[in-house]
């Protein structure tokens, strides 16, 4: 079974956040909600999600995925927790997938994980992220980076998630289920 961290701070963007959680766990991922602080986490429209651990807590364990939802607050927050970067390091050395959605992709950046990558984000982030190759296509892989642009791409960017961690059959599957736009009719 494959594994996701989905990471939350205060001020996330929700429907980036419960979007991708929502769809990973249809797709039958184990998806790990871990939060920067400890106790619900209240997004920036003042909805508070309850993680299922703390960052410490869940840091150390192996995950086939982190995603990083945005949010310009939740962003922020993740931006100045050096725990964070430390987790994606150790990740991204084990060559490993990381996603970011809207204005996280700015977090990767810091890092120096977006060099000569193409990417996307909330087009009011593009100079969060210099030396990358920027693209308004609504979601981009570049070998183990994904990025997408903002909470209307979520859903497209959890089908792309599920495609790369379970495939192209159960990303239809879903599709289908849901009812999303160019899935086929069902009656």
């Amino acid at each position: 079974m494959k594994r996701v961290l989905v990471l939350l701070a205060p001020g996330f963007e929700e429907l980036e956040a419960v979007t991708v959680i929502d769809i990973l766990r249809r797709a039958g991922v184990e998806v790990v909600v871990a939060g920067t602080t400890t106790g619900p986490i209240v997004g920036g429209h003042r909805i508070p999600l309850v993680p299922d651990t703390t960052l410490p807590a869940a840091g150390q364990d192996a995950f086939d995925m982190i995603v990083l939802p945005g949010g310009g607050e939740g962003t922020a927050n993740l931006r100045r927790d050096s725990r964070v970067a430390s987790v994606i390091r150790r990740h991204v050395d084990q060559g490993r997938y990381v996603a970011a959605i809207c204005a996280a992709p700015a977090v990767l950046a810091d890092m120096g994980l977006l060099a000569r990558k193409r990417v996307t984000s909330y087009p009011a982030f593009q100079s969060e992220l210099p030396g990358s190759v920027y693209s308004s296509e609504r979601v981009v892989i570049d070998d183990r980076i994904v990025t997408s642009r903002s909470p209307g791409t979520a859903l497209e960017f959890a089908l792309t998630l599920v495609e790369l961690l379970v495939g192209q059959d159960e990303r239809r599957r879903i599709e289908t289920q849901i009812l999303a736009a160019g899935a086929p009719n069902v009656t």
